[in-house]
């Protein structure tokens, strides 16, 4: 079978085709025929795409107004020009997404079916960067591909059986019956990072306490014990828990009251924290790390600060999930800035030393290439 799998981040598509062969066994991992990432920040009006097969590599920037003419440009290089890995589109056999938010309905991967896609659209409120152009993924591949199968991977299954203690606000109960609870986002990084972990290790998942950090444009970390997820940062929606590239993540909830007050309508307020806050906001400079930090490096007192802020409640946070624990193996980066970024990893891990934390400046991350 040839498996297409679509993941639509909010400043990033990540895309990769993978056959699974009849006697492949499932703890065997599938090489890529086919990687595709668009990058839809780096430059302003404008989306990078860069796709890479075993033969050929095609890099490309692209004027942009709205996402899918891109998405189905990136998918027709699939079976078209010189990275054409298939003869044509009919040979793709099953699509996989990673969706954002599944609420509490949906703790496992599910077929696509008009329900699932009504059900993702309700829940765009609770994550209003993510779930639409999750579900415009899923519009596009019926668009190109009819009606293959399409499943709907969500980042909150992961996190579904975290404890009441962590998982619950300590709000009113009534709103707890309403569903206003801790679900946590990232959970497929997470849980694969956890595993993967393990295999470098030679150690089995269940005896190993780990906090995976995972640090793009958007920011979680979850402690995982036993191979579960026991805590995390994101909660109700991914605003939560750590500044990120646009979004604030958590702040004093007075602020916001105080700020209705002063006038400000709701729909302005949830632009300026999940579009522009974060590195963005504090900055002014960018969302994307790379620019905040070159702008640091000559001498921009916004953007020194910003990193400042970031390594500042990405070490709390760290904290956190350490003590949820009550102790730690493995302390794990992934994602753009994560995988990246070897100075945010080296602060993050500073105030850590104590515990025999260190970095060696000498070994290449584990990465795949175009992530």
């Amino acid at each position: 079978m040839k498996i297409l799998v679509l993941n639509a981040g909010s400043s990033s598509q990540k895309s990769c085709l993978y056959e699974i062969m009849a006697d492949q066994l499932p703890e065997q991992p599938a090489e890529p025929l086919w990687q595709a990432q668009i990058d839809w920040t780096h430059q302003p009006g404008k989306a990078e795409l860069q796709v890479k097969t075993a033969k050929a590599e095609l890099k490309e920037s692209i004027a942009f107004e709205s996402r899918s003419p891109v998405m189905s440009y990136m998918l027709s290089t699939l079976w078209s020009g010189v990275t054409q890995v298939i003869a044509d589109a009919q040979e793709i056999n099953g699509v996989g997404h990673r969706v954002v938010h599944g609420g509490q309905n949906y703790r496992n991967s599910v077929r696509v079916t008009p329900e699932v896609k009504a059900a993702i659209a309700g829940l765009v409120d609770r994550a209003p960067v993510h779930n639409p152009v999750n579900l415009r993924g899923i519009e596009v591949i019926e668009e190109i591909l009819g009606n293959v199968p399409q499943v709907a991977v969500f980042d909150t299954a992961f996190h579904a059986q975290i404890p009441d203690a962590a998982a619950l606000y300590p709000v009113p109960y009534e709103w707890i019956e309403q569903g206003i609870r801790r679900y946590g986002f990232h959970g497929t990084s997470h849980r694969y990072c956890a595993q993967k972990t393990a295999q470098i290790l030679g150690k089995d998942l269940k005896d190993l306490k780990i906090v995976t950090c995972h640090l793009g444009n958007g920011c979680s970390l979850a402690a995982i014990r036993e191979g579960r997820s026991v805590n995390t940062t994101m909660g109700f929606t991914p605003l939560d828990g750590l500044m990120m590239g646009n979004r604030s993540g958590s702040i004093d909830p007075s602020i916001l009251i105080y700020l209705l007050r002063q006038g400000y309508p709701i729909n302005k307020l949830d632009h300026l924290l999940n579009q522009a806050s974060g590195l963005l906001g504090v900055s002014g400079v960018s969302n994307d790390m790379r620019l905040v930090t070159a702008a640091a490096e000559q001498g921009n007192y916004r953007a020194k600060l910003a990193i400042d802020i970031y390594i500042h409640r990405l070490q709390a946070l760290i904290g956190e999930m350490i003590a949820t624990l009550n102790g730690l193996d493995a302390l794990v980066f992934t994602a753009g800035v994560g995988e990246n970024a070897a100075e945010i990893r080296a602060a993050a891990c500073q105030n850590f030393s104590y515990m025999g934390i260190k970095l060696d400046p000498e070994k290449i991350p584990i990465a795949h290439e175009i992530r």
